[in-house]
């Protein structure tokens, strides 16, 4: 199983996926996550 990213690092992706400026996909591929690991991210965040 890979090592978790820093929360650092989970709370800067959230930051750009959330002001909407490029697809969800795309966001994950600059990042080199998954796109269901980005909305995951989302979600918990939302929380």
């Amino acid at each position: 199983m890979p090592k978790p990213h820093p929360k650092e690092f989970r709370d800067d992706v959230v930051a750009v996926a959330r002001r909407g400026e490029a697809p969800i996909a795309d966001i994950a591929k600059d990042f080199n996550i998954s796109e269901s690991c980005l909305r995951n991210w989302l979600k918990a965040a939302d929380v």
